[in-house]
């Protein structure tokens, strides 16, 4: 079968997935796990990169 190559360029710190939950193992008052959200620093929670010729050229300015 033909490989599918991703035209979008994929976090490859995150791997598209921007934001997780992390429980913390304490529980609230009604019985729900305490969780934290937290985003990917790479890519600021987009789950994309940007090419790096754009970076560069953004940061020139």
């Amino acid at each position: 079968m033909p490989q599918h190559v991703p035209t979008a360029r994929i976090c490859r710190d995150c791997d598209g997935f921007p934001t997780v939950a992390i429980t913390t193992g304490t529980r609230h008052p009604d019985g729900t796990r305490a969780t934290l959200r937290v985003t990917c620093t790479a890519c600021n929670g987009t789950g994309h990169t940007l090419l790096v010729a754009l970076t560069r050229a953004a940061g020139a300015r």
